[in-house]
């Protein structure tokens, strides 16, 4: 078990440096094109690799929309995120559009209440209050201004990444997690390209090969995430996704040669100790949850034992059952 742990967290935190090393590159992508033609080349390069293992295994019929008006609000909502966040990093250092873009799950926690009914405690609301303080705290609202656009750029796609993670949990009521995945970075692709077009830059040749890395990095990214959250419980291996803003302090060290400010530290370093509450208290709402459906009082032997919720369900089916 211990072991087991430890190497989704060591896959975590691996996926987290593979998805950084990416991010850096569409900094360094967005120096030279627009925006929006990067976000295009970031979907363009993501979808072989998104097809290919389903070639390979003959799952294609996994790809079958259910939810069409659906797919197409999120690959909206994704098209803004992909936008403002390669803004935000072009504006911005890494660690700096880290630092706010981690407020996204504090806004999806807040978004669940009142977009899908969900009980939001009065102590998680608290943390996400106190998480929100911390992009305050960054952005240093004065009379001058509130924030540079890269930072309220990093805002607007933390608010639509939010949105859209909201969108899966509906959309994956009905259609497969790779559809989604597929879907989202299809019609995504085609949305930004569509209006990327009139300003399309043409692409160097030298750059072929960062975009092939951008799609290796995406895909070597998803990997390791998925087994990560497959080697152990989302409880363990969710709180080292922050060690995002310690890789992008070390690339912005190494490649741009600048560090964050010590108000950058403070704000990042409150939103992530919302975060981290979140997870934890879902941690002990999910282990008490389970704590109350598998201890059982049994009087007739005066004493609490532990019964699998299978096998209770399996006796139950036996007691309906006629003779």
């Amino acid at each position: 078990m211990r072991q087991g742990r430890l190497r989704a967290i060591a896959l975590m935190v691996a996926a987290v440096a593979a998805f950084s090393l990416m991010d850096g590159l569409l900094k360094f992508l967005a120096g030279r094109y627009p925006p929006l033609e990067v976000a295009v080349l970031r979907g363009a390069t993501s979808l072989p690799f998104t097809v290919l293992p389903l070639l390979i295994a003959r799952r294609l019929r996994d790809l079958l929309p259910r939810r069409w008006p659906m797919h197409l609000l999120r690959a909206a909502l994704y098209v803004v995120t992909l936008v403002a966040f390669i803004y935000s990093v072009r504006a911005l250092s890494l660690a700096n559009a880290y630092a706010l873009f981690l407020s996204a799950p504090l806004i999806v926690a807040a978004l669940s209440a009142p977009l899908l009914k969900e009980q939001v405690g009065w102590r998680n609301w608290l943390a996400i209050l106190v998480g929100l303080a911390g992009v305050l705290v960054m952005l240093r609202p004065s009379a001058t201004g509130l924030a540079s656009l890269g930072a309220l750029a990093a805002i607007l796609g933390a608010c639509t990444y939010a949105l859209s993670a909201i969108a899966v949990r509906v959309l994956t009521r009905t259609d497969t997690t790779v559809s989604v995945v597929f879907w989202t970075i299809s019609l995504m692709t085609a949305l930004a390209a569509v209006i990327a077009a009139p300003g399309w830059v043409p692409i160097e040749t030298p750059h072929w090969k960062l975009l092939f890395a951008l799609g290796a990095l995406a895909a070597v990214a998803q990997y390791l995430l998925t087994e990560a959250f497959r080697s152990a419980p989302p409880s363990v291996v969710a709180p080292f996704e922050y060690t995002a803003l310690l890789w992008g302090i070390a690339i912005d060290r190494v490649v741009w040669h600048v560090l964050p400010s010590a108000r950058v530290c403070l704000g990042g370093a409150i939103v992530i100790a919302g975060g981290l509450y979140l997870i934890w208290r879902e941690r002990v709402a999910t282990s008490g949850a389970v704590a109350r459906q598998s201890w059982k009082w049994a009087p007739e032997k005066g004493r609490i034992t532990r019964r699998s919720s299978a096998s209770e369900d399996t006796s139950a089916n036996n007691e309906e059952q006629p003779p």
